[in-house]
């Protein structure tokens, strides 16, 4: 049976005067994208909830959940819009977009950006999307997809060649384990299914091959219609240098990449972000919002590896370092369906991002040390320290309250000096514990 259609969004805010944000989430992601919408002409207040430590230097920290599953978090949310003249909802994190929250907040004068969650079942359910994929033709890695722990179990006995091993299900990206041999692939899938190691995310597993090349982050704003590609970035994931140790959330990541040049951005382009658009709208979904492509650029070409529907992290920080363009007036179009009549942008020099975390990410770290060396590191004014895992406590002082810290960003003309600059000021934070990578952009340079 076909899907019912997207609704048509509600007139967002009046085309002039100030714009009030609601910007939901609490990482280096959402000070980043605050700390770029303060820029436009036209904004207005702006709010976090829950923000974090460095948030309340960009707008107003607000005690305000947004558990879309609980009613009331939804009601007080949308009654806080309404008592404060709210004309932008920016939905950061995945979890609240794939339960709805874009959907239920929804309202005549007022934008929500992020997709409804019909279209961000791409990022939720990566066994759904695998589907999506094979059927709108995108290139993507061999798979199968197992919802029984024991032919999974057994398909990863039996393969002679490296696999990974992935959560279908959200597992803040952590849940994909790569994986050297049948033994390794075996344990992943007992890690996964037995262990629950991610909760529910791990109840159906997908085991592809492995693929090789360099991995890359294409990113593109789509308003149902139009879809503007952002410059390439590159993450790094594992938590060690030389791409070393578990994956993590994201331990750095630099942009433009030069991986990717522009005739191979505009296959993926076309043969990846339009078709997975296309596909969408053809079941009768309008994806408005980030759509994000982890690419693999192998031998045969470039490969789907996974999409997001939302901004990354830690690939964020360093795309607003460098944007210039409004992204006020960039998201509202994005809302509108008009985002063709909007310019963008960019800071022709490369950006760097490192990220510091807490001693013993990404497995237990501690929290609640005191943060210092902030100030240190911005002199410079290509330097720019986001927030992460921060808070102020009870006495005022800024103190750690997650794995990954803060993302400290430099500019400069080249790869080289962007992370040397970058990599001198991360050395200048200091709390007990911390530590970052030092190789950010070292697989090319």
């Amino acid at each position: 049976m076909p899907r019912k259609p997207t609704p048509e969004p509600p007139d967002g805010p009046p085309k002039t005067g100030p714009v009030h944000v609601l910007l939901l989430g609490a990482g280096g992601r959402e000070h980043a994208i605050g700390w770029k919408l303060k820029q436009a002409e036209r904004c207005g207040k702006i709010w976090f909830a829950p923000g974090n430590g460095g948030t309340r230097e960009v707008g107003t920290n607000v005690d305000l959940p947004f558990d879309p599953v609980n009613t009331k978090n939804v009601d007080a949310i949308d009654r806080f819009c309404r008592e404060n003249g709210i004309g932008l909802v920016v939905i950061g994190p995945e979890d609240p977009l794939c339960a709805g929250l874009a959907d239920r907040l929804a309202a005549p004068g007022r934008a929500v950006f992020g997709p409804v969650a019909e279209a961000a079942k791409l990022e939720g359910d990566k066994a759904w999307a695998k589907d999506l994929m094979r059927g709108a033709l995108i290139p993507t890695a061999d798979s199968r997809t197992f919802t029984r722990h024991e032919p999974a179990r057994a398909y990863a006995e039996a393969r002679e060649t490296p696999v990974v091993v992935k959560a279908a299900g959200l597992a803040k990206g952590k849940g994909v384990l790569v994986t050297r041999s049948a033994e390794e692939a075996v344990a992943a899938v007992d890690d996964l299914m037995l262990k629950k190691s991610f909760g529910g995310a791990g109840e159906t597993v997908i085991i592809e091959e492995r693929l090789a090349g360099q991995e890359v982050s294409v990113l593109a704003l789509v308003d149902g219609q139009n879809l503007r590609v952002l410059d390439p970035a590159q993450d790094h994931k594992a938590v060690g240098e030389g791409d070393t140790g578990p994956n993590t959330g994201g331990m750095g990541a630099y942009c433009p990449t030069p991986v990717l040049d522009e005739k191979t951005l505009r296959v993926i382009e076309r043969e990846v972000l339009v078709r997975a658009v296309d596909a969408l709208r053809r079941g009768g979904v309008a994806f408005r919002g980030v759509l994000y492509a982890g690419m693999m650029l192998t031998a045969g070409g470039p490969k789907t590896l996974e999409f997001n529907t939302r901004f990354g992290d830690p690939e964020t920080q360093p795309l607003m370092m460098r944007l210039r363009g409004d992204l006020l007036e960039l998201m509202l179009a994005t809302c509108a369906g008009t985002l063709d009549q909007v310019p963008l942008d960019w800071d022709p020099r490369v950006c760097v991002g490192v990220v510091v975390c807490a001693g013993g990410y990404p497995g237990a770290y501690r929290k609640d040390d005191p943060v210092g060396g902030i100030d240190e590191a911005e002199e410079d004014p290509d330097v720019k320290v986001f927030h992460a895992g921060t808070r102020i406590d009870r006495d005022g002082l800024l103190v750690t309250a997650g794995g990954r810290v803060l993302c400290v960003c430099a500019l400069a003309d080249d790869l080289a000096t962007a992370r040397e600059k970058a990599n001198a000021a991360a050395a200048k934070i200091r709390f007990p514990g911390a530590f970052f990578r030092r190789d950010i952009g070292g697989r090319v340079s």
